[in-house]
């Protein structure tokens, strides 16, 4: 269940009061952090960060009317979810993540194949996701997303 709006500003402010405080500093975290050329728009739902067709004019391969998606975050029926596709895409990057979540976290890390979950905002490590945000440029994510595409 994610949280209706057409812009970051009505989907924070449409999701539950009790986590409205943590979208707002992930917001400011991953804006504050974000490697220059991604754009913040609202896609599949999500408040989310992608590389441009003036970046990328192929677009994203599913669709290429759209950007080229990387990073997202929404406010889901039991947690918070942030989406990282550069955790996805590269292993060296898991792995450092998964290292230092372990160092700054007292819970289990609760990940699927590109999704970190946070069941309460207080859980969510928000200099670890700062430092992750900037791991990646939008150069980087062309790279390792046009590899992908080529092994498939």
């Amino acid at each position: 269940m994610k949280t209706e709006g057409t812009t970051p500003e009505q989907i924070i402010a449409n999701c539950p009061e009790e986590r409205q405080e943590a979208m707002i500093r992930l917001r400011k975290t991953i804006n504050d952090n974000l490697p220059e050329g991604f754009k913040e728009g609202i896609g599949y739902g999500m408040i989310g960060y992608a590389v441009p067709h003036s970046l990328y004019p192929a677009g994203y391969h599913c669709d290429p009317k759209l950007p080229l998606p990387f990073m997202s975050f929404a406010s889901q029926k039991n947690f918070i979810a942030f989406y990282h596709m550069g955790l996805y895409a590269n292993k060296e990057l898991l792995d450092w993540f998964t290292s230092e979540y372990q160092k700054v976290s007292k819970t289990k890390l609760d990940m699927g194949k590109s999704c970190v979950r946070f069941k309460k905002p207080d859980q969510i490590p928000f200099e670890l996701i700062g430092e992750l945000v900037t791991k990646i440029t939008p150069s980087d994510w062309i790279t390792f997303y046009e590899q992908a595409l080529k092994t498939k």
